[in-house]
């Protein structure tokens, strides 16, 4: 196998593409559409966005000091691409893209209805790291939509048709290939 070696750069990808939700009060919504956003501790939980400092929702997000982290779908993939490349200065996201601010149970910020699952957060730290700061926030509320419920209860995220951001390109998610633990699962014996 040969490999060419190149300069340091981001390739850690596929991503998840959300769209990201903020507002001050009194104003219109905004939402931006993030690649780089992260789990990072599960006690409390907490999660990263990184945010450039001359985007719009950047201020928005560092005054209030909370957002919305919406998980994206196939059926948003206009949606999404739009909202990363055009500005909630110039125009209204919600409004022209036909999406609904969804009131939030914890925070300001609304969700967007048509997400199929709403992360509420709330802002802890901020990192200025270059090119981009990183929010360091807790999530204090998510919501779900009843359709990814199975039969028990349980939470399907393969009914949403989730997508993912790889290398300036949104792909839809692939097959199951395993559960967590399968490699080291022991199997049942069959009964004859």
């Amino acid at each position: 196998m040969s490999k060419q070696f190149w300069k340091p750069s981001n390739m850690l990808y596929p991503l998840p593409a959300v769209m990201v939700s903020c507002a001050r009060e009194g104003e219109k919504p905004n939402i931006i559409t993030l690649a780089w956003v992260g789990t990072i501790c599960s006690d409390p939980v907490m999660v990263s966005i990184s945010v450039r400092p001359e985007r719009y929702s950047y201020n928005i997000i560092k005054e209030t000091k909370e957002f919305v982290i919406n998980l994206t779908t196939e059926k948003l993939a206009r949606a999404t691409d739009f909202c990363g490349v055009r500005s909630g200065r110039d125009i209204d996201k919600f409004k022209e893209m036909k999406l609904t601010p969804m009131p939030s149970k914890k925070i300001k910020a609304p969700g967007i209805a048509e997400s199929p699952v709403n992360i509420e957060c709330k802002v802890k730290e901020v990192v200025p790291l270059g090119s981009h700061h990183m929010f360091i926030a807790e999530v204090v509320g998510v919501s779900v939509d009843d359709g990814l419920l199975d039969e028990k209860g349980r939470l399907d995220l393969r009914k949403a048709g989730l997508i993912a951001y790889s290398h300036g390109e949104y792909m839809s998610l692939g097959n199951k290939l395993g559960k967590f633990g399968y490699s080291v699962q022991k199997r049942k014996k069959r009964k004859r």
